[in-house]
């Protein structure tokens, strides 16, 4: 989407993941790199400094062209703290597995909000 398009136009979905987990959603053709040359998605490995992951998590949550945001829940542990402090509706924040760290529902902070509001915890 162009700078200073409107969600009505399109919104997109950014990753926040490992390159396995990147490549995929990238041959699916979620990728996208604006006029500003910013990308929708970023690839952590081990020597991806956490400012930099949380840097890109709070620069994808103020984009109005982001509706959906998926981070590998094991990324998403790194910056815990932010995720919580994230409460609008918009961007989603949906925690994935990945292929070397399976998905755990009791690491996942949307679903333990859901389990809260449901009277479930």
């Amino acid at each position: 989407m162009a700078a200073g398009a409107t969600p009505a136009d399109g919104a997109l979905i950014a990753v926040i993941a490992d390159e396995d987990t990147i490549t995929g959603f990238l041959l699916s053709g979620m990728g996208n790199i604006d006029m500003r040359k910013k990308h929708n998605f970023l690839v952590v490995d081990s020597k991806t400094p956490v400012k930099t992951v949380e840097s890109t998590f709070k620069e994808f949550t103020h984009r109005d062209d982001i509706a959906i945001i998926l981070i590998s829940q094991n990324v998403a542990g790194l910056i815990r703290s932010a995720i919580d402090h994230h409460t609008k509706a918009v961007p989603s924040v949906l925690e994935i597995p990945s292929k070397d760290h399976p998905y755990e529902p009791t690491q996942d902070s949307l679903l333990m909000r859901v389990k809260h509001i449901m009277g479930s915890v």
